[in-house]
This record gives structure tokens, C-alpha cells and sequence, in this order.
């Protein structure tokens, strides 16, 4: 545990929020997104990801520091596998949630400035993108043309949570919360 030692106390309660806020909004926003993508057959989670990826890239914004998204990612994956709540994704959960972490983090690399809307964007979207890949072909086996459709879902709600989080993070600044 020495290498949580680069986190401070805060770092490590924005990432815990950061967090639980992640899970939180899951319950009630797949019900919702359901209604729309069930009749276009498109599935819910790569159309609902962006609002869950968000956090992830939200946590490298504010927290500055490597391995907050991968952090974030990875909390929730315990947490819904400590809970006991597995959903429809079993012990794939824990790659679906920790893999979009890593992957935001790596993008991260490529942005000096990470909380900018551009880094935003692009961390989120290519989390989204992982995690539409990791569910479809793991747990849901979709054919190619389904699977197109699926990442232009999650690309489309990743670009849509990039821009929610960098809202949330200038609001968050604006109000000297971060």
C-alpha cells in the first residue's frame, strides 16, 4: 500500500466519492436509457456509459495525480463485487470497471493539461469505447454489425459525459470546491 502514499487524504476522498458517485447514478439512469435503446436495439450500457465514465475521467481532473481514474474504476469494481451485486456481467465486472480506468489514465498521457474539455472528451469516450468492447464480446458475444452499432452508441455518450464532467469541473471550480 506504500504506492497510495502519493495520494493525500483529500485526494483519496475525491476519489472515494468519485466513486460511490459512479455506482449511484448507474440504478437510475439504465432504467431510463433503456426506454430509449431498447427499441432500437441498441444496448443500454454503451448508450448509459458516457454518465458512468465520466467520473473516471472527472477523478484525473481534479485529482492530478496518475492513477485516480484507474483508482476510481477499480473501487467500484470491488464494491460491486463485495456487494454482492453482480448484475448481468458477473466477474467480467471487474474488468468492465477497472479496464476504462486504465484506459483513462493512458489517454491521460497524451494531455498536458488534463482538465481541459478535450482531455475530458477524449478520456471519457475512450473509456466508454473499452467498456462497450469488454461487455459486448465478453458477455454479450454481438456480431460485427451490432458491435458497430454499440461502439457508435458509446461514442457518442462518451463524448456527451466528456462534456458533463468538464461541466462539473468548472462548476466545481467556480465555487472553489476543488
Amino acid at each position: 500500500m506504500k504506492w497510495l502514499s502519493k495520494y493525500s487524504s483529500q485526494d483519496l476522498l475525491y476519489i472515494a466519492i468519485l466513486s460511490a458517485l459512479g455506482l449511484a447514478i448507474k440504478p437510475i439512469v439504465t432504467p431510463l436509457i433503456h426506454l430509449i435503446s431498447a427499441p432500437l436495439m441498441i444496448p443500454g450500457g454503451s448508450l448509459a456509459g458516457g454518465l458512468y465514465m465520466m467520473w473516471l475521467a472527472l477523478a484525473v481532473a481534479i485529482v492530478k495525480k496518475p492513477g485516480a481514474g484507474f483508482l476510481v474504476g477499480l473501487t467500484q469494481s470491488i464494491v460491486m463485487l463485495s456487494i454482492g451485486f453482480f448484475g448481468s456481467h458477473g466477474a467480467v465486472s471487474l474488468i468492465s470497471y477497472t479496464l476504462p480506468g486504465i484506459v483513462v489514465e493512458v489517454t491521460s498521457i497524451f494531455f498536458r493539461k488534463k482538465d481541459t474539455i478535450y482531455s475530458l472528451v477524449w478520456m471519457c469516450t475512450l473509456a466508454n469505447i473499452t467498456g462497450a468492447i469488454v461487455v459486448t464480446i465478453l458477455v454479450m458475444r454481438l456480431a460485427l454489425i451490432p458491435l458497430f452499432i454499440s461502439l457508435v452508441a458509446a461514442t457518442i455518450s462518451g463524448i456527451i459525459g466528456g462534456i458533463l464532467s468538464y461541466s462539473i469541473y468548472v462548476k466545481l471550480t467556480s465555487y472553489n470546491i476543488i
